[in-house]
């Protein structure tokens, strides 16, 4: 099963970079889920690259910072203020990554797309506009 998973712009380039390894969440998507297309929310509004999920680390805030601030591409401030009020978060390590050659605007595609507040499950037939060498 493949997730479609909104992503700030700023965040996107760290992936992109290296030096974003993990992605933190409030809540996880279904444990069959195994590939993410990573959507760059506005103003970008593309789908720009696809992730293998490796592992999930389920943890408090304070234990997810403390392994993976080296992997994070987020400074401490904003991991916290994005953990607020959550005694528990997720940290989905991005592996396999392939930026596209040519970002997507699923729109250009799906008429009726409406990009996710944070993720949603893709349809099969995301991957039919997508040319992925997987």
């Amino acid at each position: 099963m493949d997730v479609l998973l909104s992503i700030k712009p700023k965040y996107v380039e760290e992936i992109i970079r290296g030096n974003k390894k993990y992605e933190f969440r409030k809540i996880i998507f279904k444990e069959d889920a195994t590939r993410v297309f990573i959507y760059s929310s506005s103003p970008v509004k593309r789908i720009v690259g696809v992730f293998f999920i490796g592992e999930i680390t389920r943890d408090t805030p304070q234990n997810l910072w403390a392994e993976f601030r080296d992997l994070s591409g987020i400074d401490e401030q904003e991991f916290f203020n994005y953990f607020t009020g959550k005694d528990e978060g997720y940290a989905i390590e991005i592996d396999d990554l392939k930026i596209l050659d040519y970002p997507i605007d699923p729109k250009e595609h799906l008429s009726d797309f409406t990009p996710p507040q944070s993720f949603c499950y893709a349809p099969n037939y995301l991957t039919d506009f997508i040319n992925l060498d997987y």
